[in-house]
């Protein structure tokens, strides 16, 4: 039940192109797989029968070529036995010697005719065994017969020779292990051997007439013969030897009685079934008429079963690329209907991503374009809402700017004015008006510009007159370096960025040295598209657990508030560029403070904006 209950619910979930889709799904799968398992059950069958009647088809018109190839052999051996020069040896008693034939045209004709066999494609050797001592028949050492006769001791031992002695057949069609290795090595792995006698001086001699051949030509035959892979073609004769196969190895796992082929042939059935090696294979036969042979296939059921399971697949296969177009037609369908209903909807999930526009005004007045109509008027309040948010958020940074510089302008001057008036008190005139002159240039760099942004040269200019002030105040105690190299003079730097570092390194680093006395350096490098400067001093540095304090806006300092001003200044341009930017504090006890300022790398320009805060 609760399966039930979290089905219907994921059901009820679903999108309308979804649901359409899935119900067309369903109804166009059950009936299909009803349908497949109800052929499955018979394709089996189709198969068998279809390879059978293609195989006896097969057979049938390969059974004539090999009846041809046979005859063929037969002719020849014919052809043969009708020279004159064979006519006269083995057809007339003989009482001269032998050298008296090969003197006769006869006997050239007939090596004419035996060369012409032999360099043929079907012939491949002649062999005529003649039971004489070799070393008596200039027969088998003469130029013109050589080739062609051979004394009878090279016969025996063979096994056609075997078969010729203890039957009286006249005629024998070899397959390979008839033949002897000489034979097969000189001639040819195949051969028609007929018998005859002839009568010399008197006596009945025996003779046997071999033409050769090559079973490749039938193997050809077999191997085009068979209609699936696995399956088996091959030539059994009367003794049960296969004469030619397509293979030798599936040949005698398939090789059937010659007694049961024929019993099953004169009963008019031209295909039984077996079990061998527990396999069922199905075999079809045909009758070679001349001389007797059956052409024979075997057909393995396991290919057979493959063969009907591909075909399965295909059938599946072809109804899952039908069942996808039906599924893309159901959807393309399902979304013409559902398309108006989405497109709100895909609208409405920008507003979750911050992006609010409105849509095209409907142009059918139904409910959906009534909802149309008032998710647009929701989108215009929505941004109207955020554009007044924005600009309140960007009011809020230029106030929060404008306070961190406010900060620090005041405090450098409240010290200035305070040395200037010690001096006139003490009736330093000259250098009153040297500190009111520098003062003044001091004051006229900080509201060159209006917007806060400066140039490194100026502020650079800016800390060296601050320096001079201050030592104007604490006796020239205060040794300033600077060392900025020339390209990066021009690039913007916030007003007030170095001053405050400087007057935090003269106040609580090196006027806390007993010797009241050091020396500051500044220098600037480019890294990765950011200047980087350095302020380096030799004061008394900063305890690690103060350092944190600094940048943190937690501290307090004795004279004047310099750690807020510190603190301001990276605030400040962190305001501007990021958090990847502003101070960074190092310091060793006793040894002096680094201080680097990192801020991207920005060209002066004229108009003097100050770019947005990130």
């Amino acid at each position: 039940m609760k399966f039930l209950q979290r089905l219907r619910l994921a059901y009820g979930d679903m999108k309308l192109s979804s649901k359409f889709t899935l119900v067309l799904m369903i109804t166009a799968t059950i009936p299909v797989i009803m349908m497949a398992g109800f052929f499955y059950s018979r394709l089996y069958d189709m198969v068998v029968s279809y390879t059978i009647q293609q195989e006896q088809d097969t057979s049938a018109q390969t059974a004539p070529y090999v009846e041809e190839i046979v005859q063929k052999v037969i002719d020849a051996h014919d052809g043969i036995a009708e020279q004159k020069f064979f006519q006269t040896l083995f057809h007339q008693p003989v009482n001269s010697p032998f050298q008296m034939f090969l003197e006769t045209d006869s006997a050239k004709d007939f090596q004419e005719y035996a060369k012409d066999l032999v360099s043929s494609d079907l012939i491949t050797g002649i062999q005529i065994y003649m039971d004489f001592p070799p070393q008596s028949v200039r027969l088998f050492n003469d130029d013109l017969t050589k080739d062609y006769f051979s004394p009878m001791s090279k016969a025996r031992g063979t096994y056609w020779y075997g078969i010729f002695q203890g039957t009286q057949q006249s005629s024998l069609f070899c397959p390979e292990f008839y033949l002897g290795e000489r034979e097969k090595e000189s001639y040819g792995d195949m051969a028609y051997i007929t018998s005859t006698t002839f009568y010399y001086q008197g006596q009945a001699r025996q003779a046997y007439i071999a033409l050769y051949t090559s079973s490749s030509h039938l193997r050809n035959m077999l191997k085009d013969n068979l209609p699936i892979d696995g399956s088996v073609s091959y030539i059994i004769n009367e003794r049960n030897a296969v004469v030619a196969s397509s293979d030798e190895s599936l040949s005698g796992i398939y090789l059937l009685n010659y007694e049961t082929i024929e019993d099953s042939f004169m009963s008019s059935n031209n295909f039984i079934e077996r079990d061998i090696l527990d396999t069922k294979v199905y075999a079809g036969f045909y009758n070679i008429k001349q001389p007797g042979w059956f052409m024979v296939t075997v057909l393995p059921s396991g290919p057979l079963i493959a063969q009907s399971n591909g075909i399965m697949v295909q059938y599946v296969l072809m109804y899952l690329v039908f069942l996808i177009c039906a599924l893309f037609l159901a959807h393309f369908m399902a979304r013409s209907i559902t398309n108006r209903i989405s497109s709100v909807i895909h609208q409405m999930s920008k507003v979750r991503k911050g992006t609010l526009s409105p849509m095209a005004s409907p142009v059918y007045h139904d409910e959906i374009g009534d909802l149309i109509d008032t998710y647009n008027y929701m989108t215009r309040k929505m941004n109207q809402l955020m554009e007044k948010q924005a600009q309140a958020a960007e009011d809020l940074r230029i106030a929060e700017f404008n306070s961190l510089q406010a900060q620090i302008n005041p405090h450098f001057l409240y010290n200035t004015m305070d040395m200037i008036n010690w001096m006139a008190q003490q009736g330093r005139t000259s250098e009153v008006c040297n500190a009111v002159q520098s003062l003044s240039r001091f004051y006229k760099l900080t509201l060159s510009r209006k917007k806060g942004i400066s140039t490194i040269a100026k502020e650079e200019e800016h800390v060296s007159i601050y320096v001079h002030l201050q030592n104007m105040r604490y006796h020239d105690s205060i040794s300033f370096i600077s060392d900025i190299p020339d390209e990066l003079m021009e690039y913007q730097i916030p007003k007030l960025t170095l001053q405050p570092v400087i007057e935090n390194s003269i106040l609580h680093g090196i006027l806390e040295k007993p010797s009241k006395s050091g020396t500051i350096v500044l220098t600037g490098w480019m890294e990765d598209g950011d200047i980087v400067l350095l302020i380096s001093d030799d004061g008394v540095g900063i305890a690690p657990d103060k350092l944190p304090m600094i940048l943190s806006g937690e501290g307090t300092s004795i004279s004047g508030g310099t750690n807020i001003a510190i603190y301001n200044t990276h605030r400040r341009l962190q305001v501007l560029y990021g958090a990847d930017y502003g101070l960074t504090y190092s310091s060793d006890v006793g040894k002096g403070t680094e201080v680097q300022i990192r801020i991207p790398a920005k060209r002066d320009e004229t108009s003097g904006e100050t770019p947005k805060p990130l």
